[in-house]
């Protein structure tokens, strides 16, 4: 049997956005393993309540991103 060494390099990263009063908004919370992305998960944030995380996968991101794009076109105060 021949000694076998396996070294992970294992990156949780957290994204919080919120509103000016910090009470409301949501989090991004991305697990990245040997250098590629592992999940993404959502969570929605009011007040002190957390809601249950929304995993998401590439295809769906990229939605999102091309809807908050569309959202931002717009003009106005949110």
């Amino acid at each position: 049997m021949a000694l076998r060494r396996q070294k992970n390099n294992i990156v949780n990263l957290a994204l919080v956005i919120a509103n000016a009063d910090e009470k409301a908004g949501m989090t991004i919370d991305q697990t990245i393993l040997n250098d590629k992305c592992a999940g993404v998960s959502f969570r929605l944030v009011n007040g002190g309540r957390k809601s249950a995380a929304v995993k998401l996968d590439r295809q769906a991101i990229e939605d999102l991103q091309e809807a908050l794009a569309e959202i931002l076109a717009t003009e106005g105060d949110f």
